[in-house]
C-alpha cells in the first residue's frame, strides 16, 4: 500500500510503503466516516438553526445565545476534548472540520469555537491541574459553561509585553487588576483566562517571564464587562471588554507556574490560529459556492455569466485557494494529532487562509456585480466578516515576518515544557444528530 507520508524532519512529502515504516504517520487525504458524519451534522445544524436568521441578526447586530445551547447539545463545544473531561473525544482535525463548516455560514459561530475551545479549553486541557480540569474544563466541554480568553488590552495587541494588567499576592490569594479589550463573548462567557504581570520588576524591563495566567469567573466580585458597538463585521457575534478591579482569586486558579503566562499565551494562540485558518477556509468555500450559483443563473447578453472567461478566472482562483488552504490547515491538524510541533504550520495556514479569504470574498462581490454590494446576497457579509481574521491571532504582517524568519533559520520551534497532548484514538462518543 502506497500512501503519502509527511517527513517532519525534512518538511518534504514523500511516498513510501507505510507498512514498512509506521502506521502512526500516514496521511490519508480522505476524511474518515466519523469526520464525514461530523461534517454533515454541522452542515445540517447551520442550515436549520442559523441560515434562516443570519441576515436579520447581522442587520440588527443581534447576538443569539441560544445558538450555543444547540452547539452544546450537539457536543461541538467539546468536540476534541477527551471523554474523561466531558468532551466528544474526536481528534484535532475534527475541530478544524467544525470550524470550516461553521464559518462557511457565519464567522461569529467559528469565533465562539476559537475562544471557547482553541484558546481556553485546550489550554486548560494541556496546562491545567487535575483539579482545574474537573472544575473548569469538564463543564466547558459539556457546554454547561462558556469560556473565553483575555490577552489583548487597549494599549497592547501584538506587543503582548506592553500589557498593564497586574496581580499582587495577598496570603494564599492573588489580587487581580486590569482591563482586556476586543474579547469575543465578553458579555456571555462564564470563565476567562486572564494574563497579567506578577513580577513588576520584570515588567519594567519587558521580561515576559514576569507574566502569569489566571482562571477568572464572571461571578467573582470586582468583575465587570461590556459590549463594543459599531463593528465593521461579525455583527451577529458578541465582542467586548472586561475589567477586573481588585478581584481576589485563590492561588489554585493560576494556570501553569508563576511566570509561564507568556508561554501559555503563545501556546493558546497557536491553537487559536488553527481554528482561524480552518474557519477562513470556510469563507473561501462559501465565496466560491455563492459565485458558482450566481454565475450559473445570472444572464447577460443572452448567456449565463459562467461562460465569461474573467468570471471563470475568479472562480478558478477561489477553487485553487480553497484547495490549498484546506491542505494547509489539515497538515496542522495532522501534526497536532501526532503530538508534533505545529506552530509553523498553524501560522502559515492562518496567514494564507485569512489573506485568501479576503481576496475570495472580494472577488465574489465582483462576480455578483451590484447585487453583491447589498445584503440580498451573503457575499458582502463574507467580506466584512473575514477582515477581522487578517488582524487577530497575529496580523498578516506578523505572520509574514514569522514565516520569513523560519525560512531564514532565524526562528526555531522550541521544545516546550507542556505540549498539546497527541490524539489517542478511541471510540468517540459521537455528535448528536
Amino acid at each position: 500500500m502506497i500512501d503519502c507520508i509527511f517527513e517532519s524532519t525534512t518538511g518534504i512529502l514523500t511516498y513510501t510503503n507505510c507498512l514498512e515504516r509506521t502506521k502512526n504517520i500516514v496521511i490519508d487525504f480522505e476524511l474518515t466516516e466519523d469526520h464525514k458524519a461530523l461534517q454533515q451534522t454541522v452542515r445540517e445544524f447551520v442550515q436549520g438553526e442559523v441560515a434562516p436568521y443570519i441576515k436579520e441578526w447581522d442587520e440588527k447586530s443581534y447576538f443569539e445565545p441560544k445558538v450555543f445551547e444547540k452547539m452544546a447539545d450537539l457536543g461541538l463545544l467539546g468536540v476534541c476534548i477527551p471523554e474523561q473531561y466531558g468532551g466528544a473525544g474526536f481528534d484535532y482535525i475534527s475541530l478544524g472540520i467544525v470550524c470550516e463548516e461553521l464559518e462557511a455560514m457565519d464567522t461569529f459561530l467559528r469565533v465562539a469555537m476559537s475562544v471557547h475551545v482553541g484558546l481556553n479549553s485546550l489550554s486548560l486541557y494541556s496546562w491545567g491541574t487535575e483539579e482545574q480540569k474537573q472544575k473548569y474544563l469538564v463543564p466547558q466541554a459539556k457546554g454547561e459553561k462558556i469560556a473565553t480568553f483575555g490577552l489583548t488590552e487597549p494599549n497592547a495587541g501584538s506587543d503582548v509585553v506592553g500589557m498593564r494588567s497586574y496581580a499582587t499576592r495577598d496570603g494564599d490569594d492573588w489580587i487581580l487588576n486590569g482591563e482586556k479589550m476586543w474579547i469575543s463573548l465578553a458579555e456571555v462567557a462564564d470563565h476567562f483566562l486572564f494574563f497579567c504581570w506578577t513580577d513588576l520588576e520584570k515588567q519594567k524591563v519587558r521580561d515576559h517571564s514576569g507574566i502569569s495566567c489566571f482562571i477568572v469567573e464572571r461571578t467573582m466580585p470586582g468583575f465587570s464587562s461590556g459590549t463594543i458597538h459599531g463593528k465593521l463585521g461579525i455583527k451577529a457575534g458578541n465582542t467586548g471588554y472586561f475589567s477586573l478591579q481588585d478581584v481576589r482569586v485563590p492561588k489554585e486558579n493560576m494556570l501553569g507556574n508563576e511566570g509561564e503566562g507568556f508561554k501559555i499565551a503563545m501556546f493558546s494562540l497557536e491553537n487559536g490560529r488553527y481554528t482561524v485558518a480552518s474557519g477562513a477556509t470556510g469563507v473561501i468555500r462559501a465565496s466560491r459556492d455563492a459565485s458558482v450559483a450566481y454565475a450559473n443563473t445570472r444572464e447577460v447578453q443572452g448567456q449565463k455569466i459562467a461562460n465569461f472567461q474573467l468570471v471563470k478566472q475568479k472562480i478558478a482562483d477561489m477553487e485553487a485557494d480553497y484547495q490549498m488552504c484546506n491542505l494547509l490547515w489539515m497538515k496542522a491538524g495532522f501534526l497536532k494529532n501526532q503530538g508534533k510541533p505545529s506552530a509553523k504550520a498553524a501560522s502559515l495556514a492562518k496567514w494564507q487562509a485569512t489573506v485568501r479569504s479576503e481576496k475570495a470574498a472580494s472577488m465574489a462581490i465582483e462576480v455578483h456585480g451590484a447585487n453583491g454590494y447589498t445584503n440580498d446576497y451573503p457575499v458582502e457579509r463574507y467580506l466584512r466578516n473575514c477582515k477581522a481574521a487578517v488582524i487577530y491571532e497575529g496580523t498578516r504582517d506578523i505572520h509574514t515576518l514569522m514565516q520569513a524568519d523560519w525560512a531564514l533559520g532565524l526562528k526555531k520551534e522550541k521544545t516546550a515544557r507542556v505540549i498539546l497532548p497527541p490524539y489517542e484514538a478511541g471510540d468517540a462518543k459521537g455528535i448528536a444528530g
